[in-house]
């Protein structure tokens, strides 16, 4: 976080918004590994169906203790990619514009917060 996104991303992203985004865990509550299945494949649909998603990846989220499937995706606008967080449930998601930083951006607030760029 705060730091330029690697370079290996940097042509994939162009002068796009990015966020890395997943639909595991909602309210950060560990669930059953089918249920978690069954939302990340409709946050995928529903990132399809947004006209501004230029790409999406399959991405693996990692921490301290913890790790998760997500996705990195190219293209929605930030108030998108909050909306899509909130409607899964997600207190935090990272992402950027362009080759700016990536920062953490706080849904479970409202309104959502942190900057891009």
């Amino acid at each position: 976080m705060d730091a330029p996104v690697p370079d290996a991303l940097r042509a994939l992203i162009g002068s796009h918004s990015w966020a890395f985004i997943t639909a595991w865990h909602p309210f950060s509550q560990t669930q059953p590994r089918d249920q978690n299945h069954v939302a990340q494949q409709a946050l995928l649909a529903a990132l399809r169906k947004l006209p501004s998603t230029a790409a999406i990846y399959p991405a693996i989220g990692v921490g301290q203790d913890w790790r998760e499937p997500s996705f990195f995706v190219v293209g929605p606008a930030l108030a998108q990619t909050d909306a899509l967080a909130q409607q899964f449930h997600q207190n935090a998601y990272v992402h950027g514009l362009a080759e700016g930083h990536a920062r953490l951006r706080l849904t479970s607030g409202e309104p959502p917060r942190g900057q891009a760029g």
